[in-house]
Formats: structure tokens, sequence, C-alpha cells
């Protein structure tokens, strides 16, 4: 037993190992293409000045959360429960593609309070040092309490995006700020509403449409249906942040309902590095089982249609029998994986 558990462990370590080296060399490549500085350095004092230095400049987005959302079939987006190196380093080392942090907020599912942005300037910028993919931030809980001097600091942070409910957005966060550019709804909005979201350049839609009360029961029908309705109204893609207490298993219908990225907070992470490693991994392995199962030919050519809106004739789908069709009893009848199809909202 004790020899198992050892080859297990080993296992673990070196698949965890192999993410890392994995995803290492792309992110090292984009960080350094999009905001970081030729002298990468750990000093404090130097970061201080060059992030002051950039705040004075105009800031380009890097771009990098649309090209994650256009390039990968499902996304992987770590809300960390708290602003802490250790567990930043765990959601990365364990796969995740994205990484989102908070501050001047304070945060249902994990019960934790967030402080102003000074209080983790220094933090935020060893995060960004050493992760190189898309790095967001949510800046405040309220539309009072939504600053633009801070705001205004953020791209020279290195941050690529902002994430914020709709209601909590100034409009002069509409503005150029450098950053990519995505909002939350909730459960009390009117879907129709998110129509117009492309109009204004938003790069996505957070759908946190469960009732507060619900939060941490088990995804439902109900929720995916209200999950696909935004996905064919949004005109941006659509990433749903675990509200539900999302197990693995929920991978693929939410793949299949067009949902670009899965954004795993407090309710599946939990708030230790051990339970964030173990749940980031399950996530990360189950997406990317997606991609081996990619549909080609004609289950490609369905997936398009269904994507644009077209009904597909009742034989387009192999596995399903329309109880109204006359069956020959000869006839051979093909089952069909279809857990890699749908994918739209981009």
């Amino acid at each position: 037993m004790e020899d198992m558990e050892k080859s297990q462990q080993t296992e673990q370590m070196q698949q965890r190992s192999q993410r890392t080296e994995q995803t290492k060399g792309s992110q090292q490549m984009q960080h350094s293409q999009s905001w970081q500085s030729p002298q990468n350095s750990q000093n404090p004092q130097h970061s201080h000045q060059v992030g002051q230095l950039w705040a004075k400049q105009h800031m380009h987005k890097t771009g990098q959360l649309q090209a994650m959302l256009d390039q990968k079939p499902m996304s992987l987006i770590v809300s960390l429960p708290g602003n802490d190196l250790a567990l930043a380093r765990a959601a990365w080392e364990e796969g995740a593609d994205a990484l989102k942090v908070h501050y001047n907020v304070g945060h249902r599912a994990s019960g934790n309070h967030f402080g102003p942005l000074d209080e983790y300037t220094e933090v935020f910028r060893t995060i960004r040092s050493q992760f190189g993919g898309p790095f967001g931030v949510v800046p405040s809980g309220s539309i009072e309490g939504t600053r633009r001097e801070d705001v205004e600091r953020l791209a020279g942070m290195g941050f690529d995006f902002y994430s914020i409910y709709a209601h909590h957005l100034p409009s002069m966060m509409l503005s150029d700020l450098g950053l990519e550019s995505t909002f939350a709804i909730n459960d009390e909005y009117d879907a129709s509403l998110v129509a117009s979201a492309a109009h204004f350049g938003f790069t996505a839609l957070e759908a946190s449409i469960v009732p507060g009360k619900e939060y941490g029961t088990p995804l439902c029908f109900t929720d995916v249906l209200r999950y696909r309705q935004l996905v064919l109204q949004a005109g941006v893609p659509v990433l749903v942040p675990s509200q539900r207490k999302l197990v693995p298993e929920d991978v693929p219908v939410l793949h299949h309902s067009g949902i670009k990225a899965i954004m795993l907070g407090a309710m599946v992470t939990g708030k230790t590095e051990d339970e964030l490693r173990r749940a980031v991994s399950s996530f990360r392995n189950a997406i990317d089982r997606l991609e081996q199962k990619e549909p080609s030919g004609s289950e490609q050519s369905v997936s398009e249609s269904l994507a644009a809106g077209h009904s597909i004739p009742k034989s387009s789908f192999a596995g399903h029998i329309d109880p109204c069709d006359p069956i020959n009893p000869s006839d051979p009848v093909e089952l069909s994986d279809s857990s890699g199809s749908g994918r739209d909202g981009s």
C-alpha cells in the first residue's frame, strides 16, 4: 500500500513538473512581448519606479486575454481566494491559463475582504514578474469605490484586463485604460442587454447569474440553458465563474454550451494551497481531454451550423433517434460522443 501511495505521489509530481514546463515557455514569451521591460528586476524599488513611468505613458492593450479565448477550445482562469504569491504559483503550476486577483472589494464566495490597491502593489508586481499569462483584477465592489487614480495605474502594474460588475463600472472605465475589459452580470439582469457589449469593446462577459443563496449547490440544466442563452446573445465570449459547486464532469456540457472559459473561485478551490492545487489540476485534466475529442468532418460541420443558429436535419446527429421517425430494425444505430462539439461564443 505504501509503495502504491509513493508511486501515485511520484506520478502527480511528474505531471505537475510537465505542466509547469509546458506553460512556462509560452508564458515567458507572451510575458516579455506584452508588458515587461527588457530588464526584469526583482528589486521592489526598481519595480515601483518602472510602474510610475509606465503609468505616465499611453499603455497599449496586450491582447493576451482575447488571444487566449480565441485560440483555446476552453480556458481555465483561477480567481485567487487571496492575494498571495504561493496561491498564484500553485494555480499556474497546476495549469491555470489566466489569473485574477481583487482589491477594494468584499468577496462573497470566499468571505474575504480585500483592502485598497496600495496594500497589494508589491505582491501584484511579483506575481506579474513570474506569471506570463493573462492577469486580471477586480478593482472594486461598488461604483463609488472605483477610483480613477487607481484604475489608471493598473496597466502600468502589468495587468492585462479588469473584471467588474456592470453596475459597479463607471463611465470613465469605458475609455482606453490600456486594459482589456470584461464585465459581469448577476441574476437580476435582463439578459437581452448583453447584446450591446461588443459595441463598447468588451472582450468577454462573466455570467455570474447564480443567486447568492444558491452558491455552492450543484450545476443544473436550468443554469446550462441560461448560459447557452447568454452565449447566443452576447456577441462576446462568455466565462462561467464557479458560483455553483462545479465538478470536472461539468466541463463537457459547459463546453458544448459554448462557454469559452471556466473561472474557478473559492467555492471550488477552497482557501488553502493544497485544496487549490487539487481543484485546478482536476479541471485542467478535464479541459485537456476536450482537446483530445475535438470533432472533425461532419461533426465539425454540425457544430459550426449550430453556432450560426441554423437548423440541422435530424439525420445529421449520430445516435439521436426521434421517437416519431420510423425505424428499420435492421438499420445499424451509431452512437457518438458529442462532448467536443458546440464551440461558439467567440
